[in-house]
């Protein structure tokens, strides 16, 4: 029987070659820089009484509609001043316009993040724009291919615009069989880079792993991602769970004017895999080595229901560690830009609709500016 094209297709040729030949494919499949594990031993059974417990279920649900803001000429029409903005559409899709390029992070617009149209973890928000009303990007990046970071729909929308697809070793075959056209997809290993237009892109490492259900071992690899122009350069973190090489890559590519931080779909039950807000804070201090300084954009959050956690606990705890190190933080609503160079507006709009804590919401302390931040903890 024909395997469904969603579950991509297995790379063979010299894609399978040159993943062969790569330094992180070690006895069969891709591995990470440290041992990892996806899911901690004995977890099953009280990760379902966790799944499956009552009040943590109202929690993992917003109790209205979460507000989303819908871009229009106002936001878009002229360029940022500053040579830089993002737009958050929601989970790990970040629209970035940097040093006049466009660059797509992670496009998920479909319904479900599931290769079901019937089943799957569903939105909990609309997408701020529809993808036909999006003008034409440079670039779209893709982290890995887990479904809510790699969407068969969207990629094949995405075919007509003419745009190039610059993605982790192995995710090409994907996208071939969706109807890319080959010289339109670059592949890169770790340490790799490519240039679009005045940009940089480089694929850095991520502690984390691969899969699209029906196929064998860890034959695409995950990255995070490093894009650098002449004034400005952001880092995506695609999913990771917090490692050393955060630090290193702040060393060789940073500081940044903007991280784009995985600080949602925790678990106690998969720590390797995915950091809590707190190692999301952390990573984005490493990788401005250890100083307060540039803006993170906490991303893979408050758009599906991936984990046990409250829905927006992400935000809440990523604000309160953020401020406690004395850098910005900006959560905005789905769909709204900003220019990171901007002061954040921090506006607790997900409080409007969630469940409160038991104690009540927390007050987040006051942000020391980030030299006085620096001075102080020097």
């Amino acid at each position: 029987m024909r395997r469904p094209a969603v579950f991509g297709a297995w790379p063979t040729g010299e894609r399978l070659a040159r993943i062969h030949r790569s330094p992180q494919f070690v006895d069969g499949q891709f591995r990470n820089p440290v041992p990892t594990r996806q899911l901690l031993p004995g977890s099953a059974l009280p990760m379902a009484r966790t799944q499956f417990a009552r009040e943590g279920r109202l929690r993992r649900m917003p109790v209205g509609r979460i507000p989303v803001h819908r871009p229009t000429a106002a936001d878009w029409g002229e360029p940022p001043a500053s040579g830089l903005r993002l737009t958050w559409m929601g989970h790990s899709s970040v629209l970035a316009e940097i040093d006049g390029h466009r660059v797509l992070f992670d496009p998920v617009w479909g319904e479900r993040c599931s290769p079901f149209t019937w089943a799957g973890p569903r939105r909990l928000h609309p997408v701020p724009v529809p993808l036909g009303e999006l003008d034409p990007v440079d670039a779209v990046v893709i982290s890995h291919d887990h479904y809510d970071h790699l969407d068969m729909p969207t990629v094949k929308a995405l075919i007509r615009t003419g745009t190039r697809f610059v993605v982790p070793l192995g995710i090409g075959a994907d996208l071939e069989l969706w109807g890319v056209p080959e010289e339109r997809i670059t592949e890169l290993d770790w340490h790799e880079s490519t240039e679009v237009g005045g940009l940089t892109l480089t694929a850095t490492p991520a502690q984390h792993f691969c899969g699209r259900g029906l196929r064998g071992p860890q034959h695409t690899l995950w990255a995070s991602w490093v894009v650098a122009g002449p004034e400005n350069r952001i880092f995506h973190s695609g999913d990771t769970g917090y490692f050393p090489g955060f630090a290193e890559i702040g060393a060789e590519h940073g500081p940044f004017d903007a991280t784009m931080i995985q600080i949602g779909a925790y678990s106690e039950f998969w720590p390797d895999v995915h950091m809590t807000p707190e190692e999301g804070a952390r990573a984005h201090l490493d990788l401005q080595g250890g100083r307060p300084t540039g803006l993170m954009l906490p991303i893979h959050w408050g758009t599906f229901n991936l984990a046990p956690h409250p829905w927006a606990e992400p935000a809440e705890r990523t604000m309160y560690a953020a401020r406690t190190a004395g850098f910005p933080c900006a959560v905005p609503h789905p769909g709204r830009p900003f220019e990171p160079a901007d002061e954040p507006v921090v506006e607790p709009w997900w409080r409007t609709v969630a469940l409160p804590p038991v104690h009540g919401w927390p007050s987040w302390p006051a942000r020391t500016p980030a030299t006085e931040a620096f001075e102080v903890a020097g």
